[in-house]
């Protein structure tokens, strides 16, 4: 059974550019600098899902019964894990990824118009020769409102290894809920790359993880994401949505490792809302207030 939990949070915006994803419509904002003073309850799902190296149909799968009970429960957004379709440092991936716009991107978008739900997911991005560890935000209409590369790649976990983003995929747009911005994982780890989040002055981080340790290292190991996502509020200047994958790393230095789930919400002073189960998917929602009130 679900969870409801209320919690505050508060952040001032700033909008600095525009998103420009090839082959999708983005959201605009204004180059000037503003403040909002409107504070506003967003109903967010964090989908705390297993996922299975390789197996889409099956994540695909589990995907939809996730959106299908966040629904249900009246969530407005959706937080799913990183590379939440084929696996994180799968090396099968770079032969079954697509684009972004694609084949996979586009069946998300599908899922957001018939559940009528924006969607943050992880995905793995094909460009050119070069796989990339990605995250996209889908709104309800099924548009990509924004896209971003994962810059902290860990290189040494895969052969050959993910492509890193570049600073500028630190991007927050205007979308219907607030100001969103978007972080990989192990991208929490470089302050320099959450403050550059925080200086676009995002309402919400979303941060899809794949936070893994040995079998024995759980639970505890959760406590080192739930301090890394309260840090990571603290330092953006907003609340931050971290959604944990569940599984098993089948390739590479770390086989074996466990994702343990226990996803963390942290409010903008980095207070933790509340923590997802220990390795067992999930979906709870939680009433985040965003914004600053006047």
């Amino acid at each position: 059974m679900s969870v409801f939990y209320r919690a505050a949070a508060s952040s001032t915006t700033v909008f600095v550019g525009m998103l420009l994803v090839p082959g999708t419509t983005a959201m605009m904002g204004t180059q000037e600098t503003s403040k909002s003073t409107h504070e506003k309850t967003v109903r967010v799902a964090v989908c705390q899902i297993l996922c299975i190296d390789s197996d889409r149909e099956g994540n695909f799968r589990r995907i939809e019964y996730a959106l299908e009970s966040a629904a249900k429960q009246g969530a407005q957004l959706t937080c799913f894990p990183e590379t939440a379709i084929l696996g994180w440092v799968n090396p099968e991936a770079h032969e079954l990824v697509d684009l972004i716009p694609g084949p996979t991107s586009e069946r998300i978008a599908e899922l957001a118009r018939k559940h009528k739900l924006m969607i943050c997911i992880g995905l793995a991005e094909k460009a050119g020769d070069k796989l990339y560890d990605s995250a996209i935000l889908v709104g309800a209409d099924g548009r990509i409102l924004s896209k971003h590369r994962k810059i902290n790649t860990l290189v040494e976990l895969m052969e050959p290894p993910y492509a890193r983003g570049t600073r500028e995929d630190i991007r927050v747009v205007e979308t219907p809920l607030g100001r969103i911005g978007l972080l990989i994982c192990a991208d929490t780890f470089k302050d320099e790359l959450v403050q550059a989040a925080g200086a676009q002055s995002p309402d919400l981080l979303l941060v899809p993880y794949g936070w893994a340790a040995d079998k024995s290292e759980w639970p505890e190991h959760a406590t080192k994401l739930a301090a890394c996502v309260s840090a990571t509020a603290k330092r953006a200047g907003c609340p931050v949505v971290g959604t944990d994958l569940v599984g098993l790393i089948t390739a590479g230095p770390w086989t074996g490792k466990t994702y343990g789930g226990q996803s963390v919400v942290a409010d903008r002073e980095g207070k933790v809302l509340t923590v997802l189960r220990d390795r067992d998917a999930e979906v709870r929602v939680i009433d985040l207030k965003i914004g600053r009130g006047s």
